[in-house]
């Protein structure tokens, strides 16, 4: 059964179903560009450790790389948020992670499903939006490409950048969050009617508890 939000499903942030949706997603993502990959290529799932106070606990990320072979040389790191990256001192780790990156020649992509929680720090400010993809490509920083898209839209299409001259892949991640809502079985878990975790919007909040799964 799929998800009865047009994209984004925003009852998936409650703390009590993030975490699995979080690395069912990295999964269903990492397969999707699997199959697009061109040779020599390959994308590899990482888990990267992260402790943050509340209290103090730890809190494991995935996260997509990208390998180019025979050297299995590190072309791109794809990074999903979580609640813990977006606030406090979660906050500053992630923020000093995604630096070291952006001093690499690592392409990096960072991916927002989140409504709660602070943005991802850029010179300027971000395009009007609920959720945000960011594509820093290795050779144009420090500019980036910035998707942005609200609630009531589809997840968009976006380029995932390889070791020139070779072309971009496109990943549909649409297809991979009705992918990932369906392996989940969320629609059966779900407390969809009731005013959700998310810091919805109020002109979105009673649409929101409007939506239920046929």
């Amino acid at each position: 059964m799929n998800s009865p939000f047009p994209g984004m499903d925003p009852y998936l942030e409650d703390p009590a179903f993030w975490s699995d949706f979080h690395h069912t997603f990295i999964g269903c993502w990492r397969e999707a560009i699997a199959d697009v990959l061109p040779e020599p290529y390959e994308a590899r799932l990482d888990e990267t450790v992260q402790l943050v106070q509340m209290p103090l606990q730890e809190v494991r990320r995935g996260r997509i790389e990208i390998l180019h072979r025979p050297e299995r040389s590190l072309v791109a790191v794809l990074e999903m948020l979580s609640p813990a990256n977006k606030v406090g001192d979660g906050f500053a780790q992630f923020c000093s992670k995604r630096q070291a990156i952006l001093e690499t020649k690592t392409h990096l992509v960072e991916l927002d499903l989140l409504l709660g929680g602070w943005r991802l720090p850029l010179s300027r400010p971000l395009p009007a939006g609920d959720y945000h993809a960011l594509i820093s490509r290795a050779d144009q920083r420090p500019d980036c490409e910035v998707y942005s898209w609200f609630l009531r839209q589809s997840l968009p299409l976006i380029p995932i950048p390889l070791k020139s001259p070779d072309e971009d892949v496109f990943v549909d991640l649409q297809n991979v969050f009705q992918q990932t809502y369906r392996r989940g079985r969320y629609a059966g878990s779900l407390r969809y009617g009731r005013a959700p975790h998310a810091p919805v919007a109020a002109k979105d909040k009673r649409w929101v508890m409007e939506q239920k799964p046929k």
